[in-house]
């Protein structure tokens, strides 16, 4: 959920950044913080399409707010003291989930109400997070469905505070007005587990879940499927155009990070065409390594110097949509040769990128070969995988390809 990052498969979920753009934890490590009261549940996020884990939803109870003054307010703003005991327990979330040892995006908990905490919260949580090694946009915060109640003076610019300082909002609940979704555009919305719950047998619940899914595809917000059960379930909600969900079906409620999940029902197979034979491109897709759109040059040379067998790096916007590829041969004929450290080490790296050769992620190997073999100038440059929304979810090596399909 960069953010979503759906680059990891059911059957390997390596300790490392593996399978969303490469980050690092803070060298000292996370910083103390206040354990959770009990110990708080994990569900995997998982893409529809390919089954990959996209990122780990956190499961935890939000502390008690501080009891209403009588007469007060029915949305009178947090204090500071209750905002900081909520960015410490968002903290003891992390710290929690550092034990395992995966570097998945998270999907954390976070009452709604901490909307009206104002800057002050921001800033707090902001400094929590990085101290504990964890960028912002590697968090979404779930807002919980008290969302639902809280008047849209107060949703619309605390969203806001909190995009603007790198993270990402989820609604926790779909039951919000559709004109807030558009104009708060958070990152992620949930389609409750009682409508989806009987999209399989239902026309009725079929109905809303593909409305939500068509008002977060237009608005560019991902709609998420929660309590998914059955593979009669992945199957239609895929055909409402749902692209990620959680629930029983993947796993249950003793998963862990880094654990296998339940692999996705395999699409129905296409007749006639032989473009629409063989093995599909996620079955080569590497994770990227990617980088904020304003990276600078000097950071990107330090990922190619870092990693020897590094081809590319991935640019990537906000909503992870991949806005430009940086080629490791052409960049670093610019970077290395004279005066080319002094003239672009400052400045940002999109100078020096090219244009994303994209495939959907449902395209077979040969017909990505095809796209391949359209620019004579890049034959051989990687390809990025995206979903339905234009978001990365892998890198695809040509090289890989040819070397399959020559095999086969």
């Amino acid at each position: 959920m960069s953010a979503l990052h759906p680059h990891h498969t059911p059957e390997a979920h390596p300790s490392g950044p593996g399978a969303g753009p490469r980050r690092s934890r803070g060298v000292d490590g996370p910083p103390a913080a206040p354990r959770p009261s009990r110990s708080p549940g994990y569900r995997p996020v998982v893409d529809l399409d390919s089954g990959a884990v996209v990122a780990v939803e956190v499961v935890a109870a939000p502390p008690a707010p501080h009891p209403a003054v009588p007469g007060g307010p029915p949305h009178a703003e947090m204090g500071v003291h209750e905002g900081a005991a909520v960015a410490d327990w968002v903290l003891g979330l992390v710290a929690e989930a550092a034990g395992t040892e995966s570097l998945l995006p998270l999907v954390l908990p976070l009452p709604a109400r901490i909307l009206t905490a104002g800057e002050g919260f921001v800033a707090l949580v902001e400094s929590r997070m990085r101290r504990a090694g964890r960028r912002p946009r590697d968090i979404t915060f779930l807002l919980g469905t008290d969302l639902a109640d809280l008047p849209r003076s107060v949703v619309s610019p605390g969203v806001s505070r909190l995009r603007a300082a790198g993270f990402r909002c989820g609604f926790g609940t779909s039951m919000v007005r559709p004109d807030l979704v558009v104009e708060a555009a958070p990152f992620l919305m949930r389609i409750d587990p009682e409508v989806v719950s009987g999209v399989a047998t239902d026309q009725r619940h079929a109905t809303v879940v593909e409305g939500l899914a068509r008002i977060g595809r237009g608005s560019g917000v991902y709609a998420m499927a929660s309590g998914v059960g059955t593979a009669e379930d992945v199957l239609r909600l895929r055909a409402c155009g749902i692209r990620v969900g959680t629930g029983e079906f993947f796993a249950d409620r003793t998963w862990r990070p880094g654990e296998r999940v339940t692999p996705v029902p395999e699409p129905a197979a296409s007749q006639g065409r032989e473009e629409d034979a063989g093995p599909r491109v996620t079955e080569f897709m590497v994770p990227p390594v990617g980088f904020d759109s304003d990276t600078t040059t000097e950071q990107v040379l330090e990922a190619f110097t870092g990693d020897p067998a590094l081809n590319s790096v991935i640019l990537i916007d906000h909503r992870e949509r991949p806005v430009g590829v940086i080629d490791r041969t052409r960049f670093l004929l610019s970077v290395t040769g004279r005066y080319g450290h002094a003239l672009h080490a400052k400045r940002p790296a999109l100078r020096l990128a090219e244009s994303p050769r994209t495939i959907p992620a449902w395209m077979t190997a040969l017909a990505a070969l095809r796209v391949a073999g359209q620019d004579t100038e890049r034959v051989y440059d990687d390809l990025v995988a995206t979903n339905s929304y234009g978001q990365c979810l892998g890198v695809v090596h040509i090289s890989d390809l040819i070397q399959s399909l020559s095999r086969s």
